[in-house]
């Protein structure tokens, strides 16, 4: 068996790993000076291609981050992570939150190809709610993190809504890169059918000019295991590309955008540090 078949079956419970975050969107305390700005904005007609945009109460140009949330590429609502958004706008950023097509409506690459539209799509309507278009940057959760790394790798997928060079900045958290071969049911449902499965990899298109990237993860993850972020790090440096890893001691799957919330924030500094890179790389 493989090294990544040796983890892969952690892959199966990505989606059941994320539901319970969704509590804090109905429980949790929320980030204050921040608020909801535009609403169920369509990048596309089918109904999950929908996005919403929060951003800070306080007056000027803000860089725009766009977030996208895991679950196992099956599941999964902005409806669920309004206080994820919410605490990125409170540190002082225009952050959209796309919906996109999941499994079984869609196989790969369809929810790639949704997140480029979404962020394309922002783009062009974040300036009159207080973004900088010109200042954009990617992140995800677990799946979201995938699909995050896909669009900031690969050329093709930005290239084909005609922004190339938009993303300037993109973050993984708990993100799977490196997870051949499809032996478990996620990955063989979202990516069984692909030609080549290789594709299907964030790993396969390090290259020297990609947007610099972070990536975080916790040491206690056994969901999706830390090497992914190790190996996508050495990859990115080894081809001469800028990249940064942060391992947090102790924190499993759910715990590294728990730490998000302010209910587990002194838990880890996730938020903080992950929004420094960003503020660093777009000003």
């Amino acid at each position: 068996m493989t090294r990544r078949g040796l983890f892969a079956p952690a892959l199966g419970f990505l989606a059941a790993a994320c539901s319970p975050l969704s509590l804090l969107n109905t429980l949790g305390p929320r980030d204050a000076g921040v608020r909801r700005v535009a609403r169920d904005i369509a990048y596309g007609d089918d109904p999950r291609q929908r996005m919403d945009v929060y951003a800070p109460t306080r007056s000027g140009t803000h860089p725009t981050l766009v977030f996208f949330y895991g679950g196992g590429w099956d599941s999964g609502s902005r409806d669920q992570y309004g206080w994820a958004a919410q605490a990125l706008a409170a540190k002082g950023f225009v952050v959209v939150l796309p919906d996109y097509r999941i499994v079984p409506q869609v196989v790969f690459p369809a929810f790639i190809e949704d997140a480029a539209a979404a962020t394309a799509k922002a783009a062009e309507v974040v300036r009159p709610l207080g973004g900088d278009p010109d200042r954009l940057g990617v992140l995800g959760h677990s799946a979201g993190a995938h699909l995050a790394m896909m669009i900031a790798l690969d050329r093709r997928y930005m290239e084909a809504v005609g922004r190339s060079d938009l993303i300037k900045a993109a973050a993984g958290l708990a993100g799977p890169y490196d997870f051949l071969p499809f032996d478990v049911p996620a990955s063989k449902n979202a990516f069984g059918r692909a030609p080549d499965p290789t594709l299907t990899q964030p790993v396969a298109f390090v290259r020297p000019d990609a947007p610099p990237i972070w990536l975080g993860h916790g040491t206690a993850d056994t969901v999706v295991h830390d090497e992914d972020t190790i190996i996508l790090d050495e990859r990115m440096r080894s081809v001469g590309g800028r990249s940064e890893a942060r391992l947090y001691p102790g924190l499993d799957h759910a715990d590294l955008i728990a730490t998000f919330s302010p209910l587990f924030r002194k838990k880890a500094p996730v938020l903080a540090e992950v929004t420094t890179f960003f503020h660093r790389e777009l000003g």
